[in-house]
Order: structure tokens, then sequence, then C-alpha cells
């Protein structure tokens, strides 16, 4: 069947569409994506602003009809930390069901972990043993381990490079003692969750998902995205530590010239490497391997799941 799915990120709106049957591994056949950045659209008190939910409704609208016109037979719609953390976000996702017929489900963090372990745990199969799953969204970094489709624990913590850059890094670039107090942060925070992870036991493959890894992978020498889903691509812990140094230095017009790094993204690179820095020496992670399916595919999987 055709099926369209609907993601509601923190920084990008992303309609896709594909060919989907239970058993067999869904094919991309449209996608059509906005940088709305609601996350930037949270007004003081947490609420999301008329503009945010003006431009969100705009986008959900244009995407049934692009649904519509592809042929999709089944449409879900997932909305993730911006929506999430918004305190108005229920009314404002209840105003555009009204408006549209499109409904949109919230994802709790620990559910978001979940669905992008499944894509992992599909994507390198059985063989791959006990997986440790990381993914830096813009609101919220996620963290599974498990040796099954389900994982032994699944954590959600609010270190989305977005997020960070916001609260954090407010200067260009941003000056020692933000970086430095950042970096203090985030470990913390993470360190935390190290022991009751790890007592599940250590992994046999460290997987990394979302745009901010896979940008760090490609600064590192990864091969770029136009080589394909199936090249395997890595990062370092040695280059995780030496871009987490280094990029914080640089201005956003020097982190943009970067290889492989958009303009929409650049912004919040510097945090984004903290934070994967971070996650992988806490860890005592040497390497992730970057994984092309994530969250949306999760969602995916799952949906198939229940039709079978």
């Amino acid at each position: 069947m055709r099926l369209g799915v609907l993601d509601v990120g923190s920084n990008t709106v992303h309609l896709l569409v594909v060919d989907a049957h239970p058993g067999a591994r869904p094919l991309p056949a449209f996608s059509h994506k906005a940088d709305i950045h609601l996350a930037d659209h949270l007004e003081d008190g947490g609420r999301l602003s008329a503009k945010g939910e003006d431009l969100l409704g705009a986008f959900v609208a244009d995407a049934i009809r692009i649904a519509e016109d592809k042929g999709v037979e089944d449409f879900i719609g997932f909305a993730t930390s911006a929506v999430r953390d918004a305190v108005n976000g229920d009314a404002v996702l209840t105003r555009i069901t009204q408006q549209t017929g499109v409904r949109i489900t919230v994802l709790a963090g620990e559910d978001e972990a979940r669905l992008t372990f499944l894509a992992a745990r599909r994507w390198f199969g059985w063989s791959s043993g006990r997986l440790l799953v990381l993914d830096i969204g813009g609101g919220s970094l996620e963290i599974a381990s498990g040796v099954d489709e389900d994982p032994d624990v699944a954590v959600s913590l609010p270190l989305g490079a977005g997020r960070l850059t916001r609260d954090w890094l407010r200067a260009d670039p941003p000056t020692a003692a933000q970086t430095r107090d950042l970096r203090k942060h985030v470990r913390t925070e993470i360190a935390r969750t190290v022991g009751g992870i790890m007592r599940y036991g250590r992994p046999d493959r460290a997987v990394a998902t979302s745009k901010t890894f896979r940008q760090l992978a490609r600064i590192a020498g990864a091969a770029p995205s136009s080589e394909g889903f199936y090249v395997r691509r890595f990062l370092r812990g040695a280059d995780a530590a030496t871009w987490a140094a280094r990029l914080p230095t640089m201005t956003l017009a020097e982190r943009t010239k970067l290889q492989g790094v958009s303009a929409n993204r650049a912004p919040q690179l510097s945090a984004g490497v903290i934070v994967a820095d971070a996650a992988m020496d806490l860890f005592g992670v040497p390497e992730l391997v970057i994984c092309p399916w994530a969250l949306r595919e999760g969602v995916i999987l799952r949906r198939l799941d229940t039709l079978e």
C-alpha cells in the first residue's frame, strides 16, 4: 500500500510517502518538507505562538493535498519535542485536526527512543547483537539499548541540539565560558543515565541516527549522501572529540562552509557535537555506525506490524 507519514519535528516538518508492505522494506516514493523551526516559535511561558500554529497548519493542509494527489491509502501524523514541550500543544493539534482532518499524535520521548531503536534493529538485523542507539534531535537526545526489537531500556533527555543552542550558546562564536558550561551540563545529564543503561550489558554495536550525527560523520570524512544508503558510514570517538573542541570556536559562517553541513543545521552543530562527544565518551563507545533509518522509519515499521 501507499503510506503517508507526517513528521512534525522541532526543526523540520516532513511528509514522506512510501510504498510499504508487511515483510518488505518501505520504499520512499515522494518527499516534501519545510524548515519551520517550531521550537523557535515557543513564546515565554512555553506556548506555541500563533505564527507557529499558522505555519504548521498551512503545511499540514498542503501535506494532505499532496498525499491525496500521490494516491496515499493510509496516513500517519506524529509530533516530537517541540509540540510535546508546548503547554498549548494539544490545543494547537486539536485545532489543526478540526481544520484539516489530520490527526497528529504527540510521541512521548521514550516512545521516540523505542521506535528509533526498532528502525535500527530492522536495518542491522539480529546478527548485530546488543545495540546501543543514539539519536540527537532538535529538542531531545534519545538513547536505547537492547537485544530484541523492543529495547531493554529507552531514555529521552532534553539535550537536543536546537534546544541547547538557544539556551546556552548565545554568541557567535560561543564564548569559552558558554561552551564549558554547556559541556558540563550535557555530561552531567548523560552520566545520570549511563549506569541504568549499561547494567543490561555492553553493546555489540553502537549506532547513531539523525541529521546531526550524519553531518558530524560527513565533516569527519564519511561518504556523502549522494553515494547512497548502503555505503557504511562511521563517526569515531577521536573525531568527535576533535570537532567538539573545534566547532564551538568557529563562527556560523565558517561552520556553514564545512562539507556536508547545511545552512539550516549549521547554527546548532556546535551543541550537537558536544552531545555526541559526551555520549560516546561516557558510554565508552569508540565508534558509531550511522544508520540511515530513524524515527520516521520506526513509525512506518510499527504501522506495518499492526497490519500484519
